[in-house]
């Protein structure tokens, strides 16, 4: 992948991953406070945040996305630092694990809590859009070392 490309999708990285770690962060800060979280636009957020399916092995599940998204964003950092490959290409390839727990997240919160959290809503997008521009990355960067397109 030229690097004009790779720039401007480390960018793009390093916005994303910043959203989903303020959201993440946001939803960590108030469950260490004890504090439900602000819910204005839908009503269910505490239901989600405090259901059974918002911890993993006794980790709140926002840690765990804080941890993801910094991760990514270090990696957005690393590249913009080193012009180093590597870097994107690890950021790219973790973006299969959000994208399959966004997935999971999503179902539970319409077919089996039954109640939708925004930010868990927000954190599936940047989920996503981050999956998006991975595939994108490393499906250029396998072209370019000559694999069928």
């Amino acid at each position: 992948m030229e690097h004009h490309h790779a720039k401007k999708l480390n960018w793009a990285f390093l916005a994303v991953s910043f959203t989903g770690l303020m959201d993440a962060l946001y939803l960590s800060i108030e469950r260490l406070r004890g504090q439900a979280v602000l819910c204005n636009i839908i009503q269910g957020c505490d239901k989600v945040t405090s259901s059974a399916y918002s911890t993993l092995l006794h980790i709140p599940v926002a840690y765990l996305g804080v941890l993801y998204y910094f991760l990514i964003f270090l990696f957005a950092l690393w590249f913009l630092a080193t012009n180093n490959h590597t870097s994107l290409t690890l950021a790219a390839s973790m973006t299969v694990v959000g994208l399959l727990a966004s997935a999971w997240f999503v179902y539970l919160q319409f077919f089996v809590i039954k109640a939708i959290c925004v930010y868990c809503l927000l954190s599936a997008t940047t989920s996503t859009l981050l999956f998006v521009f991975g595939i994108y990355y490393l499906i250029r960067k396998l072209r370019k070392v000559g694999l069928p397109k």
